[in-house]
């Protein structure tokens, strides 16, 4: 433990490159506020390093993955942890680098927390078929029991962790910086560059390029409605869309000309249906974009008919019709409502409620020092 100045907090994950974008936001902001809020240290642990008080953690490129790498060695990992000294560690993936993070938290004495960014379960089974969820779930417990704290972002996901076993799991939420993801960020000249017909109904997707993100049911929605309607889609992956009327561009890594793009469209789409969370989507909202989304999983517990249109039918003619529902009202009330939902998401509302998680930790872990019969959390021993 470090003594003098304040704990140090430290973060691992492979989810970091030049086209990174939920994790690496959600570190960024954290990163932020500790520094404005705290006498915290924070070191971010990751194969792709691109800013300050980062640790290379050893790795190869992972092919077709937009800049990611992969660690190979689960004991070198943990060693180059260990020489960090942290007080608290938490664990951004599921794979190699997690189990790194926890034999570095063990061999420090500290407490480990993992957050659940996506649904292994949900990824396997569509990558691979169904046949591989008994052995997702069974690895999942297995990693996820060890540590002393597992944070998912929304009740959907903290349900699915204690439906497979893991008992230590507590929901945190994401945030959105509700200054730079405003409604004034709206841009016409922006707007005018891409050349669009005077009435066009712009509708925008911010995200992978990947699946089980269903862009192919956005071209097909937008292609059945026609004009005036166009998708634009900002982000990397290997399923880019594709039709005639959507327009592709690259993934907008600043956040201020991100929230520009957001605020200058008329409605924030999205069709996946195995988000945690739906990071991009609150962005949106704090914009003051109406969402029409997949009312499930995270995406679910963010739309309602206040704030857009949720779909329960992951096809396109249900896309289409939410689509033109979410036009044919009061888009004046429907941006108000998104964007006081957003603003319940705040970073500075967030963020405590994450350090709490945090000190309760080390509260228990100096407990057990003192008296090594007292468990650290509700998890295994």
């Amino acid at each position: 433990m470090s003594t003098g100045r304040g704990p140090h907090l430290a973060d691992v994950t492979m989810f970091w490159s030049a086209t990174s974008g939920g994790v690496r936001r959600y570190l960024q902001a954290k990163r932020l506020w500790l520094q404005r809020h705290t006498d915290w240290r924070h070191t971010i642990g990751a194969p792709v390093t691109d800013s300050e008080r980062m640790v290379r953690l050893p790795g190869v490129p992972l092919p077709f993955s937009q800049g990611y790498r992969v660690p190979l060695s689960r004991r070198t990992c943990a060693e180059a942890l260990r020489r960090l000294g942290p007080d608290i560690i938490e664990a951004g993936d599921p794979y190699r680098l997690a189990w790194s993070v926890l034999d570095a938290a063990q061999s420090l004495g500290v407490p480990s927390v993992a957050f659940c960014h996506s649904n292994l379960e949900a990824l396997a089974a569509r990558a691979a078929g169904p046949w591989t969820r008994r052995f997702v779930r069974s690895y999942v417990k297995k990693l996820y029991d060890r540590f002393d704290l597992v944070l998912a972002p929304s009740e959907a996901m903290r349900r699915c962790l204690l439906d497979t076993g893991v008992r230590a799991v507590e929901r945190q939420p994401l945030g959105v910086d509700t200054q730079v993801f405003h409604p004034k960020r709206q841009d016409t000249v922006w707007r005018a560059s891409l050349a669009l017909p005077p009435h066009a109904r712009l509708l925008v997707y911010v995200g992978r390029f990947a699946p089980e993100k269903r862009l192919d049911l956005l071209c097909q929605a937008v292609a059945r409605l026609g004009p005036p309607y166009v998708l634009l889609a900002l982000g990397a992956g290997p399923t880019p869309p594709s039709g005639p009327r959507v327009m592709v561009r690259r993934f907008e890594h600043d956040s201020l000309r991100l929230a520009h793009v957001l605020a200058s469209a008329d409605a924030f789409v999205h069709a996946g249906d195995q988000e945690t969370f739906g990071l991009a989507a609150l962005e949106a909202m704090a914009c003051g974009l109406p969402l029409v989304a997949r009312a499930v999983q995270g995406l679910g517990e963010l739309v309602d008919d206040s704030v857009g249109v949720g779909v329960e039918r992951g096809d396109a003619s249900s896309f289409a019709e939410a689509i033109d529902a979410c036009f044919a009202r009061d888009r004046h009330a429907i941006a108000q409502a998104a964007r006081a939902r957003a603003e319940r998401f705040d970073w500075h509302c967030v963020l405590p409620q994450l350090m709490g998680h945090y000190r309760g930790l080390l509260g228990r872990r100096a407990e057990q020092a003192l008296s090594p019969a007292l468990p650290l959390s509700t998890g295994p021993a």
